[in-house]
C-alpha cells in the first residue's frame, strides 16, 4: 500500500528519470558474481523503468579493462538493450588506470563509444556532464585546467532554477561515505580545485563510485555543507563495503526522478529489488534552497 508522500509522487508525472549505477568491474567469466549482479541490476531496471531516458555509469565498468571483459558486459548488456533507454559512461580507475595511457583510453572509447574522457549530454533539457581523469593513474584521477574550465563553461550556461547531473568516479574528500581522510578512498588530485569550480554552481548534483559503501551507511548523501553542491556516494553495483571496512555482497544503485521543483532519489537494491530504507532523498531546487536559507 502506498504511503501519502508515495501516491502523490505516482500522481505527479516525473519530467525526466533515469538511473545511475557505477563499479560494475565486469570479469571475462560469465558466471562471475559481478557479472551476475550486472545482469540482475538491467533485468531491474528493464523492469521497473520505463519511463526512463538514461542509465549513467559513473565507472569501473570492468574489473581489468581488458577486451574480454568489455565484450562480456556488452553481451549481458544485449540481453536487455530493447527494454532500456541508453547508457553513458564515465571513466574508473580499474577501466584505464595503470597500463599503457592511450591503449586503456581507446580500449574504453572503442567499447563503449564516448567520445573522450569527459564529454556531456542534454537529456530533455537537462545537462549531463561526465568528468574522467586525463592519465592512468592506480587509484586517483587527474583532470585537467582545460577539463575543470570546460565543467566551468558547461555549469555557467545552465539557469540555476534547474539542475545539471555532474558523474565523476572518484569523490571529493570528505563528502561522501568513503571519502573520509580516514576511510581512504577520496581521489581528485585536483580536490581543491574542483571544490572551487562547484562551489560555484550550486544547482549541479553529483554522483560518484570508487568507495562501493553500501548506501545504508552515514554520509551517503553530502548535504554540500554550505558551501558545496549536492553530492551522492553510488555505492556499487558487483559488491558493497562498509563503515567497519569490511566487504558485504550486495548490489545497489539509484534511480532518480525529476520534477519541477525537486529531484528525487532512490537507492535501490538490486540483489532484493526492493528500494533502500534510509535512501530516499529530495533536493530542492538550488533558489529554493537559497530562499530557505535565507
Amino acid at each position: 500500500m502506498l504511503n501519502a508522500k508515495d501516491a502523490e509522487e505516482k500522481r505527479e508525472r516525473p519530467l525526466l528519470a533515469f538511473q545511475v549505477i557505477t563499479d560494475t568491474h565486469v570479469t571475462a567469466d560469465p558466471d562471475h558474481a559481478y557479472n551476475r549482479n550486472l545482469d540482475r541490476a538491467l533485468a531491474d531496471i528493464a523492469a521497473h523503468a520505463e519511463e526512463s531516458r538514461g542509465i549513467m555509469h559513473v565507472g569501473d565498468v570492468t574489473d581489468h579493462g581488458l577486451a574480454e571483459e568489455y565484450d562480456a558486459f556488452a553481451r549481458i548488456w544485449r540481453r536487455y538493450a530493447d527494454r532500456l533507454p541508453d547508457i553513458r559512461f564515465a571513466t574508473g580507475n580499474h577501466d584505464v588506470g595503470l597500463g599503457v595511457w592511450d591503449e586503456r583510453l581507446h580500449r574504453f572509447l572503442a567499447a563503449t563509444g564516448m567520445p573522450g574522457p569527459y564529454h556531456d549530454y542534454r537529456i530533455e533539457g537537462y545537462p549531463f556532464l561526465f568528468l574522467g581523469t586525463e592519465e592512468g593513474l592506480e587509484l586517483f584521477c587527474s583532470l585537467s585546467e582545460r577539463q575543470l574550465a570546460w565543467l566551468d563553461a558547461k555549469l555557467g550556461e545552465v539557469s540555476r532554477d534547474r539542475p545539471a547531473f555532474v558523474f565523476l568516479h572518484q569523490p571529493l574528500k570528505d563528502t561522501v561515505a568513503g571519502s573520509l581522510e580516514a576511510q581512504r578512498w577520496y581521489g581528485v588530485e585536483q580536490d581543491e580545485t574542483l571544490k572551487a569550480v562547484l562551489a560555484k554552481h550550486p544547482h549541479a548534483i553529483v554522483f560518484t563510485g570508487h568507495t562501493h559503501w553500501e548506501m545504508d551507511a552515514p554520509h551517503t548523501f553530502y548535504d554540500g555543507g554550505g558551501t558545496l553542491p549536492p553530492m551522492f556516494n553510488a555505492a556499487s553495483v558487483a559488491y558493497l563495503w562498509t563503515d567497519e571496512d569490511e566487504r558485504k555482497e550486495g548490489s545497489q544503485g539509484y534511480y532518480v526522478e525529476v520534477y519541477r521543483d525537486r529531484v528525487l532519489v532512490r537507492g535501490r537494491d538490486f540483489t532484493r529489488g526492493t528500494w533502500v530504507e534510509n535512501a530516499r532523498f529530495e533536493i530542492k531546487s538550488s533558489l529554493q534552497r537559497q530562499l530557505t536559507a535565507e
